[in-house]
């Protein structure tokens, strides 16, 4: 380690590798386990935790040191689960180095290419890890290597771009000594050799790389080698072939603006600020605060702007409302990041689970970026924090109640305070709602402007109350809101603005049908987003049609609004107002009665829906309590998964609001669907039914959860929190009696163990599940133990024996009608028989397989089909097919956020990319899932990107 012009003693050896591991990583968490591995190998010592702490409490001292003498600040932090190394990532050389050859890899002139790579070259002294050993030292050195030859390559490429092929000869023939079977290395040096007339030597090297492939390898050269060998004989001029190209990045630009403001009125002052302050050149960070009353139309006057300035913001726009005033609890920081971290394309698995930690990869992913960011009805200054961006490209728009005076004091916030509309504005909004009664009456008009103390909130609701009743004057209407104002003493109006909203949302409310406002007062209760029509016959207790209607007539009172088409949600102040109003006249029963139906609802339709999906499931399945309400009708699979899709935020919220009843029910109703690449949600379900069980006492219930939370670990590559929720649930179950639990939580032991390499464990894991489905005569569990046991004997190279249990497994699917585990057995078995070199039969069963995934709506399982077809279209050397299906796959795992999957695609195109003659781009998409493979454990995919990084072996 270099500081201020001194070289710093690293330690010893162990120390050092902790520390070269943490350079390697710097600026990224990495796990305690991690590091002990990394460090000590796969079988670390007793005392490794301990020793951990010493190296890091020495690399720490070291650190300091290192800054007294002169060099830059840099600290060991320890966060939840690990260890970061806080530094930018160029101040190591590893990095510095990989910078310039991507800086290198664009259309820039060929001396600048020369130049970067050159620079990137210098900065190699010697053998990297110099004195280092251990399983993490070796891969990673050889892994440098095969880069370090990868970027000499590409610079020779460069210089005879620059027309300079005799400066490069004999670097390339001193590291053709050290790799002698590098095409690569010997394409680029016959090219150079050629065009300096020495043809004969090029002709020598092709004459002995081809020798040795034969007598070391058994092989002959590739395509691009024997081009430039017949180009040489045929006397052509061997110019160099452009480099590949940089994989396509894969650039997401969230636009998630609600719609503008309809018949948005005024504001023009307001407006031309936001408009002066959001063009202003900032080196920092732009952050507009607009506060004021409820009502007041702070809300209305960002999304308006926002909408008008979106143009100006090219990366895209951001919405999230914190709720910071909303009956139910404020958004948490830590979820609105995470909502952020999504929209910007960051894969479930990737977001960090601490809000320290997600805010910091919330700016690093906004860096550079020109973004706006609305922060809607934010609580607190420490709400808000976190949400803000740190780069000088981006313009936060903060609303609140609040005045937000710590924004403005600590980050130089710009503070706006909207007051009611002017006289002017806001008759110019009566007039543009009411139409030609407003100006017919003008006093009348200009009496409810003052009435609604000038609130944009409160003068729509007027406004289509006096729609709704033309055969009556305004001024007959204006005077019943004051005789409503005078009568409510509780909202006596005296200038409080908030008053005057109430009075207005009572008069209101008061002109509507008894049916009607009672529909308005129990959807305050109502813990979801928003609701259709279906569970709001549930939640009244009535017919379909009347709750349609109901729900269209409180959409022109502007009580909700339309969210998608049938749809609708309800403001935060009517929301709280709908509550207090249902406290005051509906009575405790009521409302619970009222919740209850609506969740029963929502529970018997899942169930009708899973009935569906997943029919071999219901045999299985404890009661389910009944519904009284409409149901949709739910034909066939697709419209199952439709009502599913539209229904699961809704969902989220009855399993963290609704009782054990409903929370158990929903985790193991939904368990399956979840499964199909929902795997957030169902974490939050079945973190809900996991609670709700233990409060309750339900020891089956808590089981079940927590068998959903050890799968949605697993498919989210947190292995080892897989096998913790596994092995509880097993307990569980075996306290319960419960054998079907049991054999579905050995399965998932079985799963998890698999992707950690302990194969013996996970075929006795999966023949104790066998044997118990067949003494109780649970199918569904007989087949996965089968899917189970034959891919653990493809693990062993037996694939003779994995073809018969999946043939097995294949069979009882079908008698069980199990789709999903027929889809598990017919892909399993292609891949046993690609290995045994049957690939028509494989592809045959590869696409019976895609089939069923797509029917069922399983982006998990499409996915991993998606993968093995492309392996199997590479064994045929349909490598163009072969790219397209890895492609696919790899959006689909992103998409759903299963890492253990992306490194299998990108595995995947790496094998492509290497068997096209694309070395570069190989080693883009192998470096891509080694880097993830090592982050969450995945041994064999380690491997295998390891193999495809150092494809020669001298």
């Amino acid at each position: 380690m270099h500081a201020g012009g001194h070289v710093l003693d690293s330690g010893r050896p162990q120390q050092q590798v902790l520390l070269a591991v943490l350079a390697v990583e710097a600026g990224r968490l990495v796990s305690a386990e991690s590091l002990m591995d990394r460090v000590s190998g796969q079988a670390p010592p007793k005392r490794a935790s301990q020793l951990l702490h010493t190296h890091i409490t020495r690399i720490r001292r070291m650190l300091e040191r290192a800054e007294e003498i002169g060099g830059d600040p840099v600290r060991l932090a320890r966060r939840t689960g690990g260890y970061m190394l806080e530094m930018p990532p160029h101040q190591v050389d590893v990095h510095r180095f990989y910078q310039l050859v991507r800086r290198a890899r664009g259309d820039q002139p060929a001396h600048e290419r020369v130049g970067l790579l050159r620079e990137a070259l210098d900065l190699w002294r010697g053998e990297p890890l110099a004195g280092l050993s251990g399983p993490w030292v070796e891969t990673t050195r050889q892994v440098w290597r095969q880069q370090r030859l990868a970027a000499v390559i590409a610079w020779a490429h460069a210089m005879l771009d620059a027309g300079e092929p005799s400066t490069v000869i004999e670097p390339l023939v001193r590291e053709l000594a050290d790799h002698p079977l590098a095409e690569p290395l010997v394409v680029v040096l016959m090219r150079a050799l050629a065009a300096t007339g020495r043809s004969a030597e090029a002709l020598e090297h092709y004459a002995t790389l081809r020798r040795r492939l034969t007598e070391e390898l058994g092989t002959d050269p590739g395509t691009e080698l024997q081009s430039v060998h017949r180009a040489i004989l045929r006397g052509e001029q061997a110019a160099p072939a452009a480099p590949p190209p940089e994989p396509p990045a894969r650039t997401v630009v969230p636009a998630q603006l609600p719609a503008d403001v309809r018949a948005f009125t005024g504001r023009a002052r307001e407006l031309a600020e936001l408009d002066a302050f959001g063009t202003e050149p900032s080196a920092e960070t732009k952050i507009a605060v607009v506060s004021g009353t409820a009502g007041v139309g702070k809300t209305a006057l960002a999304i308006h702007w926002a909408h008008r300035v979106a143009d100006r913001f090219p990366d895209g726009q951001l919405y999230v409302n914190l709720r910071g005033f909303a009956p139910e609890q404020p958004m948490v920081a830590a979820d609105a990041l995470a909502r952020f971290l999504a929209a910007l394309g960051v894969a479930s698995p990737d977001i960090p689970p601490e809000v320290d930690e997600r805010a910091a990869r919330y700016r690093s992913e906004l860096a550079g970026r020109r973004m706006l960011i609305v922060l809607d009805n934010a609580a607190s200054s420490e709400q808000v924090r976190p949400l803000l961006p740190g780069s000088g490209t981006c313009v936060a728009l903060v609303t609140s109640r609040d005045s937000l005076a710590g924004l403005v004091a600590v980050h130089g916030a710009h503070r706006l305070d909207l007051d009611p509309l002017p006289e002017a504005d806001a008759l110019a909004l009566v007039r543009r709602l009411v139409g030609r009664r407003a100006a017919a009456e003008s006093g009348a008009a200009v009496t409810l402007v003052h009435r609604c103390v000038r609130l944009p909130l409160a003068l729509r609701v007027a406004a289509e109350l006096v729609v709704s009743r033309p055969a009556a004057p305004l001024s007959e209407l204006v005077e019943e809101l004051a005789d409503q104002q005078h009568r409510l003493s509780l909202l006596d109006a005296g200038g409080d603005p908030r008053a005057a909203v109430a009075a207005v949302l009572s008069w209101s409310v008061r002109h509507l049908p008894p049916d009607a406002a009672r529909v308005f007062r129990l959807l305050g209760g109502h813990p979801g987003g928003d609701i259709d029509g279906y569970g709001v016959a549930a939640l009244v207790g009535t017919d379909l049609p009347p709750a349609r209607r109901t729900l269209d007539r409180l959409a022109r009172a502007h009580l909700v609004y339309p969210t998608a088409p049938g749809r609708y949600g309800m403001h935060d102040l009517l929301r709280a107002y709908a509550i207090r109003l249902s406290r005051m006249e509906d009575s405790d029963g009521e409302r619970r009665a009222a919740l209850d139906r609506l969740f029963a609802y929502y529970l018997a339709t899942a169930a009708a829906a899973i009935d569906r999906l997943h029919p071999a499931e219901k045999e299985y399945r404890s009661g389910i309590p009944e519904t009284t309400a409409p149901v949709p009708d739910l034909a066939d699979a697709v419209a199952a998964r439709r009502w599913l899709d539209a229904e699961r935020s809704c969902l989220v919220a009855v399993a963290a609001h609704g009782r054990a009843v409903h929370a158990v029910g929903l985790s193991s109703l939904l368990y399956s669907y979840l499964d199909g690449g929902y795997h957030a949600d169902a974490l939050a379900i079945h973190a809900h039914a996991h609670r709700a069980a233990r409060r309750a006492g339900d020891p089956a219930g808590e089981a079940h959860a927590l068998r959903g939370l050890g799968t949605a670990h697993m498919r989210l590559g947190r292995y080892r929190h897989a096998v913790d929720h596994f092995r509880q649930a097993l307990a569980l179950f075996r306290q319960a009696a419960d054998r079907h639990g049991e054999i579905r939580a050995l399965n998932g032991l079985g799963l998890v163990g698999l992707r950690l390499g302990w194969l013996d464990a996970t075929r006795d894991h999966h023949q104790q599940a066998l044997s118990l489905a067949r003494q109780s005569g649970d199918r569904l569990g007989e087949v996965r133990a089968l899917n189970g046991l034959g891919i653990t004997e493809q693990q062993h190279g037996r694939y003779l024996d994995a073809v018969h249990h999946h043939e097995q497994a294949l069979v009882a699917a079908r008698l069980a009608g199990d789709r999903t585990s027929e889809a598990i057995a017919l892909d399993n078995m292609g891949l046993a028989e690609q290995q045994l070199g049957r690939h028509g039969a494989a592809a045959e069963h590869h696409e019976q397989a895609l089939r069923l995934a797509r029917m069922l709506g399983n982006r998990t399982g499409e996915a991993h089909v998606l993968d093995n077809l492309g392996t199997c279209q590479l064994r045929l050397g349909q490598v163009g097919a072969a790219v397209r299906y890895f492609e696919r796959a790899l959006a689909i795992f992103r998409e759903v956020g299963d890492r253990r999957g992306q490194t299998h695609a990108l595995n995947g195109l790496g094998e492509a990319a290497r068997a096209a003659g694309d070395p570069v781009g190989a080693r883009v998409h192998h470096e891509a899932a080694l880097s993830i493979a090592r982050d969450i454990g995945l041994a064999d995919q380690e491997a295998r990107a390891t193999a495809g990084l150092n494809p020669i072996t001298p």
